[in-house]
């Protein structure tokens, strides 16, 4: 009950509204370090990895390799504890390392969680902005309660700040409450590992 109630409180600050972030990683970075990139920071990128992003906006799904290994889920013995581990390394980045961070989570997950992780770190690996305004991200996992009637998902409640050292974009920005809905599936090993990360906000 007490699980329910502190997330249920959480959920209600979330809703009614701290500073909200636009989008995750570096989703909110890109959009506000913008305007002190240049132009040279929305040149198409060439290569490999421009295609597969190319690919990943067409058709919804980012081409990738084979799935991880088992061992990489057996870390996670309970569902709750793959959710913590996840969201907590999810959401606590900096410009130089969130590339290689969204590429560890993804070789952490399966399914929709694996692709989304990956997604990112290819369009966060050569992010301009990001580098240039030197953002950073980092916050704490205020809550992880099941969500009522998914028996796989939980809901996720964190609190999170972004700072940036080479832009104002950020000054004075509050810490900000945060949603996100974490589907976990349980390996044949016996681990847990998330299949899906949805973000709420």
């Amino acid at each position: 009950m007490t699980r329910v109630a502190i997330c249920t409180m959480a959920v209600c600050a979330a809703l009614a509204g701290c500073a909200i972030l636009g989008g995750r990683h570096a989703g909110a970075a890109r959009r506000s370090a913008g305007a002190a990139a240049g132009p040279d920071a929305t040149a198409p990128r060439t290569g490999p990895e421009a295609a597969k992003l190319a690919q990943a906006q067409a058709t919804h799904e980012y081409p990738s390799g084979p799935a991880p290994a088992q061992s990489a889920a057996d870390r996670s013995s309970t569902a709750l504890a793959a959710v913590r581990e996840f969201a907590t390394a999810y959401i606590n980045w900096n410009a130089q390392t969130v590339a290689a961070d969204l590429r560890s989570l993804a070789a952490q997950s399966v399914g929709q969680a694996r692709s989304a992780m990956q997604l990112a770190a290819a369009q966060t690996a050569g992010d301009y902005e990001l580098q240039r305004g030197g953002i950073a991200n980092s916050g704490t996992v205020e809550a992880i309660a099941p969500l009522t009637g998914h028996a796989d998902q939980y809901v996720v409640v964190t609190r999170e700040a972004t700072t940036a050292t080479n832009t104002t974009a950020y000054a004075g920005l509050l810490p900000a409450w945060h949603l996100a809905i974490a589907t976990v599936v349980r390996m044949a090993s016996g681990g847990w590992a998330l299949t899906g990360w949805q973000p709420e906000n």
